[in-house]
């Protein structure tokens, strides 16, 4: 193993035998906690705010049929626009995310990504 300047300035990561990156290094360099961490500042609020969207549509479901049975136009009622708008949910939080990994995930892996290709 021969031991080569670290991206992250901090430490030095090894190259291992076969010219492949030392991953665990990279895994513990700051600039990769950083970017794990802004990923999980998207993904935790919104699993928390869907599932408790999702939890919501079930409980009413559950114990106010009344409420869920009501037609808002001839066959269409609250709980099947509240059912479909779970898909719309789903969609929302897609292409949010989507945009939210274009603009602040995809710079810093590639800027990480080049870090690792220079120093090898």
């Amino acid at each position: 193993m021969k031991t080569m300047p670290s991206f992250s300035r901090d430490h030095d990561f090894t190259e291992v035998d076969d010219g492949a990156p030392d991953f665990s290094a990279i895994a513990r360099s700051p600039e990769f906690v950083r970017l794990r961490r802004r990923i999980l500042w998207f993904v935790m609020p919104a699993t928390l705010l869907f599932l408790m969207w999702y939890l919501s549509y079930v409980l009413l479901a559950a114990y106010a049929p009344e409420f869920m049975s009501q037609r808002v136009s001839d066959n269409i009622t609250v709980g099947l626009l509240l059912g479909l708008s779970q898909f719309v949910t789903t969609v929302v939080i897609m292409l949010g995310y989507v945009r939210f990994a274009k603009r602040r995930i995809d710079p810093q892996t590639e800027q990480l990504r080049n870090r690792v290709d220079a120093v090898q």
